[in-house]
Order: C-alpha cells, then structure tokens, then sequence
C-alpha cells in the first residue's frame, strides 16, 4: 500500500529536523575541540578528515550516492575547519594560458567547499611562499613531472616548522566537475603527515651523483623501501648535487629507521634524506561503487 504524500513529506521533515539537532551538537564540540588546537599554528588534519570518510564508506549501504556523501561530508568538515581558525586556498594557475583551464581551482572547490576563500597565484613558487608566510592556509600544486627544470618539490627539501609539506592528493573522491578531467594536485601546508594504514610518503634524496633507477631502486631496496613514482633534478648552480623525489609506497615518519638507513647503506651515495610529507590514498572506483 502508497502511503500518502503529505505524510511521507512530514516523515522527511521530521528526519531533516533531526539531521539539523545532531549537525548543531556536532558543531558544539567541535568549539570543545577548537581549545586542544589554540596554539596550533595550523588547524588542518588531514589524516583524520580521511579517516572520517574510510569509516564512512565502509559502513555505508543503501542507495544513496557514495559521492555525494562525500560532498556533504567535505562540507561539513570545512566549515566546522573555518569555526577552528583563519583558513584559505590558494590554487596555481599557470601564467602562460591566464590559468582557465587549469583545472586545479575546480579540484580545490570540490575538495575544500563552496564558501572556503580561494585565491590564485601565478606560479609554483609563489605558491610555496604564500603557504610558508601564512597568506593562505593550503597550496594547490601540479603533482611532480619527470624532467623538470625547476620543480617546486626541491623547495621542501629542508626542515623547519614553517617549512610547507604535502598533505593530500586530489581528488579524493574522483568523478568531480573539475575541467579539463582528468587533473590531479597535491595540497600543501606546514602540518606533519599522520598515519592512516593506506598511505603514502614522499621523501628527497641528495647526491654528488644521478640516482638513476637502478641505483634508486637498490638503495630503497637495502632500506626495506619501495617506490611507486621517482624524479630527479640538477641545479646548475649546485653543480655538485644531485635532488631525487621519491614516492614511497608507505607510511614513513621522518625519524623512520629505514628515511635513516637511506644514508647509511648507500655507501655514502646518499648525502641526505629528508621526509616531505605525504597523504591519504584517495578512494578508488571500486570503493565508490
């Protein structure tokens, strides 16, 4: 038997009222969770806003879309983000085509809500020094390419608190609107990565000498390592020093045993190892099905 429409209106209204009770209780201690974070110089934590969406799909069933849950899910956390703190995106957008299609504002959109303040910036570099100084909370960057003049990565290549580190790989959920499709980013900002269970962590190398693929994958190897991108790049100004980015297939702290045993089982070919952050796996297409 149909029931009828006013009352299957009524009973939608009244799930409504009980949706907007729990979102104000929520929002009560997330202002009890703002005191644990006051003298944070960033509020983000990346790790656990992935956790929330992990446990979210795992337990969810029915008909109603997986992303779309996401959706609500992001936008709840962004705002309840922005009650704990100042927080804004700034996003590349290349120069050379005015940035329409770059494709990295929508992924920033998607990922960090309709109302977040967003800001462009021309180059990778600026990006990197907006996110440093505080003049927006995260930075949207292209993901490393092989063969690169200048890549922005060898600008984290150092330690410090205000020193940007990634923290995400967008998009988390994929099927967005972002134009052209197809686009991937990472984001940044000075927040140390924190273990989720699916990870991955990048790390920089130096070298007096190119870490080609073999002797990467060896010296990863004899660290109990293992990679799943890599890219190098020589400054010509410092001709005698040779930067690897490595993304490893894992989680790695920087006081990790094996980020240490990078230096100490390469024969001296590795000079220096340093973490630069790393994110949550992003959701594949079988988990949104």
């Amino acid at each position: 038997m149909v029931r009828d429409l006013s009352e299957l209106r009524r009973e939608i209204d009244a799930i409504d009222d009980q949706l907007h009770a729990l979102l104000k209780s929520r929002t009560k201690i997330v202002e009890e969770v703002r005191l644990f974070k006051k003298y944070d110089r960033v509020k983000i934590r990346p790790a656990r806003e992935a956790e929330i969406i992990y446990r979210l799909f795992a337990q969810h069933e029915g008909k109603f879309p997986k992303r779309e849950l996401f959706r609500i899910w992001r936008e709840l956390i962004v705002a309840t983000l922005g009650m704990e703190g100042p927080f804004s995106v700034g996003v590349y957008m290349d120069a050379d085509t005015g940035g329409e299609f770059s494709g990295f504002w929508d992924l920033a959109r998607d990922h960090f809500g309709s109302f977040t303040p967003m800001a462009p910036f021309p180059s990778t570099r600026r990006i990197m020094e907006a996110v440093q100084k505080q003049e927006v909370t995260v930075g949207i960057l292209p993901l490393p390419g092989r063969d690169e003049v200048d890549p922005w990565w060898r600008r984290m290549a150092f330690e410090g608190d205000d020193v940007p580190r990634v923290i995400a790989r967008l998009p988390f959920v994929g099927g967005g609107n972002a134009r052209p499709a197809g686009h991937e980013a990472l984001v940044i900002s000075p927040v140390p990565q924190e273990p989720t269970g699916r990870d991955r962590t990048y790390v920089v190398l130096e070298s007096k000498v190119e870490l080609v693929t073999n002797l990467l994958d060896r010296i990863l190897h004899d660290a109990g390592l293992s990679s799943v991108f890599s890219t190098h790049c020589h400054d010509p100004n410092r001709p005698a020093v040779w930067q690897a980015l490595v993304e490893l297939d894992d989680y790695a702290a920087p006081d990790d045993e094996r980020i240490r045993r990078l230096t100490e089982t390469s024969d001296g070919v590795v000079q220096h190892a340093v973490t630069v952050g790393g994110y949550a796996t992003p959701l594949s297409a079988e988990e949104l099905e």
